[in-house]
């Protein structure tokens, strides 16, 4: 893999980003760590997580902080090996502080992560997704306030759209504040909505652009064509709230359009969707969320069988 640069930083990252959503249940401690250590000898230098982040036993307002803490004991000896992403202002609490991108959650909630991510600073640190209760300039002023403390590198947008960016950007530029370095939407190639206006935003604004959701949950593996039944080790079986709402035969349609297009490639389902979303223009790295080494490992072979 060949690592790949962020705008106006020093930083460049593998094309693979390891998501962590799936820390602490289903992957427990022990093979979560046994991953971090494997994908980072293989060359995966960019790990993603959040401060909610628990595993399947996620739901909202609960406390969250299990896969810092994980990835904390990970990277013991290996920090400087690897950007290190994570986000705040999801619920994760009952009180009015502990949830959205007001100054006092903002403040505390990283502290809370540099010290379960035993790290001195955040690379990348993200705005989880918009607060109507806030104003956005009083979060991206926390954001700067962050950064001039040294206590974060850079920060990026999550969940956020198109016109949302650009009034970030505008009040960046007015105030003197810094600007984020980096996105982070949904997208698929069953889901491509951003390439209307966001992609192409972030093209123009040099903004890197690190997708997740790219696999839709697993529909576009080809797993859920085998059989009628649903795989036991599926997210559909697993953890079916969390599969994407998606109109059905639309979707059908979808699939059966982009196997086509695989198979004339010469590849699986899996791997021309590893191929072509990576290779989408603006997009810098993708964020797979695993269960275990083998699916890291597939990736990664997914990526060497296309020349990336």
């Amino acid at each position: 893999m060949k690592n790949r640069p962020i705008p106006h930083t020093s930083l460049e990252v593998s094309p693979i980003c390891l998501g962590t959503m799936t820390f602490g249940t289903p992957v427990a401690e022990p093979e979560a760590v046994r991953m971090v250590h494997w994908a980072t000898d293989q060359g995966i230098n960019f790990i993603d997580t959040a401060n909610v982040y628990e595993g399947y036993q996620r739901f909202l307002g609960s406390a969250g902080g299990v896969a810092e803490e994980i990835l904390g004991k990970a990277l013991a000896g290996r920090r400087q090996q690897v950007v290190l992403a994570t986000k705040v202002g999801n619920p994760n609490g009952p009180g009015p502080d502990d949830r959205g991108l007001g100054h006092t959650h903002i403040l505390r909630e990283c502290d809370r992560s540099l010290a379960r991510l035993k790290t001195d600073s955040i690379d990348i640190y993200y705005m989880h997704r918009p607060d109507p209760q806030t104003p956005i300039a009083t979060s991206i002023a926390s954001f700067a306030e962050l950064i001039k403390a040294g206590k974060v590198r850079h920060w990026g947008l999550s969940n956020f759209d198109a016109s949302q960016t650009r009034e970030i950007l505008t009040l960046c530029d007015s105030h003197g504040w810094p600007r984020p370095v980096m996105h982070q939407p949904p997208y698929s190639l069953l889901q491509r909505q951003i390439e209307v206006d966001l992609l192409p935003l972030c093209r123009q604004e040099q903004i890197a652009v690190v997708p997740y959701q790219v696999l839709q949950s697993g529909l576009l593996t080809g797993k859920y064509q085998q059989s009628a039944e649903l795989p036991p080790d599926s997210r559909a079986a697993e953890k079916p709230e969390w599969l994407p709402q998606l109109k059905i035969q639309q979707t059908r349609d979808q699939l059966h359009a982009l196997e086509s297009q695989a198979q004339a490639a010469g590849l699986n389902l899996y791997t021309y969707t590893i191929k072509t979303t990576i290779a989408t223009p603006g997009i810098t790295s993708i964020i797979l969320g695993v269960k275990n080494i083998g699916q890291v490992e597939s990736a990664i072979r997914a990526l060497a069988a296309t020349g990336i």
